[in-house]
This record gives structure tokens, sequence and C-alpha cells, in this order.
């Protein structure tokens, strides 16, 4: 089953449609959170005490109905599609990294799943990086993905692995993880 498929992005229109979507989220929430606290102390809170627990209280609130906005309301919209599309690129690539080890024992091994995973890491891995506009430290590991591609041409193996396999994840496993 494909749990995640790379799609071609501008860096640009994503970073500029982050920031507008986080600008959103962000505003909800301090919109919420004054609110529901102002509204608590007003309605449950004593002129002259301290009421620091109302303030919490719908602080607190604030933030678990923003939550939900964004989960059920937020999430669906068109202008939330690119954070929603990176913050999944970014949880499929640590779904590989939590099995590395298994990954680069299966590609020592000559694996082809965990050949074909590893690529996927590293295309989604470039995407992240030019997503957010960090080619620092895509340059720190562009060696070692040249090298890999490389690998994978001379064994005739197709490099464009711009969809994440769930069985490849399972398929990895059964190799011991090396220290």
């Amino acid at each position: 089953m494909v749990v995640f498929e790379i799609k071609s992005l501008s860096p640009e229109t994503y970073r500029k449609q982050t920031r507008r979507s986080t600008l959103v989220v962000a505003l909800t929430f301090a919109v919420l959170a004054m609110g529901l606290a102002t509204l608590a102390v007003a309605l449950f809170g004593e002129a002259g005490a301290d009421n620091l627990k109302w303030n919490v209280a719908g602080v607190v609130s604030g933030l678990l109905l923003t939550a939900a906005l964004v989960r059920f309301v937020y999430l669906q919209q068109s202008w939330m599609a690119c954070a929603a599309y990176g913050w999944n690129l970014k949880r499929s690539l640590m779904s590989v990294t939590n099995v590395m080890h298994h990954v680069t024992a299966g590609v020592a091994a000559g694996d082809p799943e965990a050949i074909k995973l590893l690529r996927f890491y590293h295309l989604g891995l470039t995407q992240m990086h030019q997503l957010d506009g960090n080619s620092a430290s895509l340059s720190e590991v562009t060696e070692e993905i040249n090298q890999h591609r490389d690998r994978m041409e001379a064994r005739g193996m197709d490099i464009d692995q711009n969809r994440l396999d769930d069985a490849w994840l399972a398929s990895v496993k059964r190799f011991p993880a090396g220290k």
C-alpha cells in the first residue's frame, strides 16, 4: 500500500502558502485563546481575585479548539494543502529514519526493497531541503545520494522512487540493525 507520494512543488509557492497557513492558525489560536480566557474570567472569575486558573483554562480551551479546527476544518481547505503536504513528507521521512539501521543493512545485503526505500528517502529528503530552502544541509548528503543513485542505475533499477510503500518498511525490518 502506498503511504505517501512525492509531488512536484515550487519551493517559492510552498513557502508562501505555508507562511499564510501558519499565520491563519496562529491568529486563530490567539483570538480563541484570548477570547476564551476573557470569557472564562468574566463568567467564573471574581473581581480583585487571582483569576489565573480561568485564564489558563481559556488558553487551553483555545488551544484545543484551534487543534480541532485545524484537524477537521482547515486541513480540508486548499490554502492548507502545502502545509499538509510538508507535514506528511516529514512524517514519511521520519518513518524511514526510524528503521534506517535496517534499511542500511538491507542495502548492504543488496535487497531491492531496501534499495528502493533508501532512494525514496533520498528523494524526499532532497525535496524537503529544497522546499525549506535549506541548501546547506542538502549539500552535506549530495555525494551519498548520487552514489546510491549511480549504484541503482548500474543494477538497472528505476531511480524514480517517488512513492513510499508500506510493505518496504515492513520488509526491511527482517535485516538485523547494525551498529
